[in-house]
């Protein structure tokens, strides 16, 4: 019988927005983007769930978000409980977190046309986007991201997942969000250490995107370290911008191995494993970023002015850049990062590493001596930040 060969294509479409305090019942923006959902026939619900670390810095929150639709938003019916789930990687490591939530979907009857509202951090909202992924085969989501990281990387892309067998990112989905609202209020609530972790992916596209957009961060480190609103504004509105014109322009399931974002992330990853989350992800990517930094350097690609600008910008917003546990065990527990960054990509490693700053260029093989002389380097110079 004959071959039968299908295909087609599926359109994505969703806006980020940006704005102060989101549920205050005088601010619109919600209101008007429901506005889109109000087929009659039947009722929509929405299941929220929130970042218990944030929400422990706005005692009000839950009050605010049921008075907001109370008045703003009647037809659509929120879940008769919001739900609080632990921040940080400590609910994506934990099962019965995610079983929580699926177990809400299936008591308060939310169902592909109802949303699933996250709010907090880049770990929360990659759990509650799990859980609305797989649930009926995928319910709405909308992401309210909390802290920097989020709201100019993680939040606004197009991926969920949860950790497994101490693996980072292990079980997940590409499934975009319908909505993102970063509100800019939310950040004050941060300590310096999340203020800071941000900036990190802010850096990491710049280098491999911008030079225009490094430069500006290199004029601006000391204003975003002392936290400085309006220059935290236009970085995360500027990484947003370009997240999103990735995602759009490129390989946005990522059915190629080429992941150009995930710049510095690959020592990253194993490095907030071995510290077991002390060290926080924007922390981790500070010091992968660094690391290939010295590699691309030490193999005569990227010159040591490039490298030295490069250290003095991450070092000037906050960050240390070495820690004790790259070379733990003669370094081998690094490599075994390495391997694992292959198994996750699909079988052959595609690393991005800096030609000069704003062009990343893929390799597909790292030199195990040459990353363990750069693990080294980091060592001995012991890089204290401004």
């Amino acid at each position: 019988m004959q071959t039968i060969k299908q295909r087609f294509q599926v359109e994505y479409n969703y806006a980020v927005f940006f704005t102060q305090h989101l549920f205050d019942t005088q601010n619109p923006l919600l209101k008007d983007f429901f506005q889109e959902y109000t087929e009659q026939g039947f009722q929509r619900k929405a299941l929220v769930i929130v970042d218990e670390g944030f929400e422990q810095t706005q005692p009000d929150l839950k009050n605010n978000i049921r008075a907001y639709f109370a008045q703003n938003v009647t037809h659509i019916q929120l879940a008769p409980e919001i739900i609080s789930v632990p921040g940080g990687e400590a609910c994506k490591n934990d099962p019965t977190q995610f079983d929580k939530l699926v177990e809400a979907v299936d008591v308060f009857g939310i169902d592909r046309h109802s949303f699933v509202i996250g709010i907090g951090g880049g770990a929360v909202l990659d759990l509650v986007g799990y859980a609305a992924a797989v649930s009926h085969r995928g319910i709405k989501l909308i992401r309210i991201p909390t802290t920097v990281l989020a709201q100019n990387d993680s939040g606004v892309g197009v991926k969920n997942s949860i950790n497994f067998h101490g693996k980072k990112n292990f079980l997940g989905t590409f499934a975009p969000p319908v909505a993102v609202f970063n509100d800019l209020t939310f950040l004050r609530t941060l300590d310096d250490r999340d203020w800071r972790g941000g900036l990190a992916e802010a850096v990491k596209v710049a280098l491999i995107k911008d030079q225009a957009f490094f430069e500006w961060i290199e004029e601006h480190a000391t204003a975003l370290a002392n936290r400085d609103e309006e220059a935290m504004a236009y970085l995360i509105h500027r990484c947003a911008e370009m997240h999103t014109d990735h995602i759009a322009g490129g390989d946005p399931f990522e059915f190629g191995s080429s992941r150009p974002l995930d710049f510095g992330h690959w020592a990253a990853h194993k490095l907030e494993f071995l510290t077991n989350f002390e060290v926080r992800h924007g922390e981790a990517v500070a010091i992968g970023i660094a690391l290939d930094c010295v590699y691309a350097h030490k193999i005569g690609m990227l010159a040591e002015s490039d490298l030295h600008r490069i250290i003095d910008v991450l070092t000037k917003v906050g960050f240390e850049l070495y820690h004790s546990k790259l070379a733990e065990n003669d370094k081998i527990n690094l490599r075994n990062g390495l391997q694992e960054f292959r198994e996750h990509l699909g079988g052959r490693l595609t690393i991005m590493l800096l030609e000069k700053i704003g062009k990343g260029v893929e390799v597909h093989e790292l030199d195990a001596d040459i990353i363990a002389q750069s693990v080294d380097y980091l060592e001995s110079s012991k890089i204290i930040p401004a």
